[in-house]
């Protein structure tokens, strides 16, 4: 992260979320699109932070995570918690909680 210094935990990632031009809520011309059409869409992102991954069942061996820093996801609408830091706002995402990684 650049001038933030947070380390998620276990199978966690900090995620910066997209700003309206970024995921598309304003058209070219600035047009804002209304909140009521992306209600029930996942959330989007650009991924800040990853943690070390989780344990295997035994305990023996960690799972490193399947996201890397810099990495564009769309994670579960209500799957995050939210982190405000020097008024940027961030989510920690469980990996369980994200959907897919967009090329």
């Amino acid at each position: 992260m650049s001038d933030v210094n947070i380390k998620p935990l276990g199978d966690r990632c900090v995620v910066r979320p997209l700003t309206d031009e970024e995921a598309g809520t304003v058209s070219a011309s600035g047009i804002i699109i209304p909140d009521n059409v992306n209600k029930e869409k996942p959330g989007q992102g650009v991924v800040v932070a990853v943690g070390a991954g989780k344990w295997d069942e035994d305990g023996a061996k960690r799972i490193p995570m399947e996201v890397k820093i810099g990495d564009r996801i769309v994670f579960s609408k209500y799957g995050f918690d939210e982190l405000k830091v020097k008024d940027t706002e961030y989510y920690i995402v469980g990996e369980a909680s994200i959907l897919a990684v967009l090329d």
